[in-house]
């Protein structure tokens, strides 16, 4: 697969992933899908509506983005983007996203997901009960815990002292290099906390949840929580 230019808020590091699937086409799946296109991604963009009644909201908040199915952009991406409330994550696409980098940035509201035993467990993260779901799929953690306002006024060049951190997590080491390079793409910091066991300071009420603060400061507050 040939290489994307290097995208303007990016280090001078190849990119290998051309087209971004998201799913979700709320405040978060939006804001990402306009983080991507600046970046210079190709996005795809579904949600549990047909292409057709998300296309207007798609081509306002995120222009450039085509609005299409679940099972099509998950088939279509090099990697995906869950950004469904996670109450709905068994009625992802399993079988399209077989063999994907997914990156999960779904969060648990009991206001939207219904009080749920098992997501507030504290010996098991949401990102490991999903992971578990996609088996086949290759499961990494983040952009979850900044808030999507933050996420879409953010974004800053490599080297800028005001440039933000965000926090992943996951089983394996390559995919969450690829991962931190898609981050880096889309204008921040990232920064490995590592497996998707040590994912909860990024859950709500985790340590690390609505931060909107530098690599250096998640790795103090991370370090901080654990003493």
């Amino acid at each position: 697969m040939p290489e994307i230019d290097t995208p303007p808020h990016a280090t001078q590091t190849p990119q290998t992933i051309r087209t971004v699937g998201i799913l979700g086409a709320g405040k978060v799946g939006t804001v990402l899908a306009r983080l991507a296109l600046a970046a210079g991604y190709e996005v795809l963009i579904a949600s549990s509506r047909p292409p057709a009644a998300i296309a207007l909201t798609v081509d306002v908040l995120a222009h450039g983005a085509l609005a299409t199915t679940a099972p099509d952009a998950a088939a279509r991406a090099d990697i995906v983007i869950l950004a469904i409330p996670l109450g709905k994550y068994q009625s992802l696409p399993v079988d399209e996203l077989r063999g994907k980098l997914v990156i999960d940035t779904m969060n648990y509201w009991w206001e939207v997901d219904g009080i749920r035993s098992d997501f507030t467990d504290p010996d098991t993260t949401t990102s490991e009960i999903v992971a578990a779901f996609l088996s086949d799929s290759r499961m990494v953690k983040g952009l979850n815990h900044m808030g999507y306002h933050d996420l879409d006024e953010g974004p800053r060049r490599a080297g800028d002292p005001r440039r933000k951190g965000i926090a992943i997590v996951g089983g394996d080491a390559s995919d969450k290099e690829e991962v931190a390079r898609f981050v880096d793409a889309l204008g921040f910091d990232p920064v490995d906390l590592g497996d998707l066991a040590d994912g909860g300071p990024l859950q709500p009420g985790g340590a690390l949840f609505g931060a909107n603060i530098s690599a250096a400061e998640i790795r103090s507050t991370v370090e901080d929580a654990a003493a």
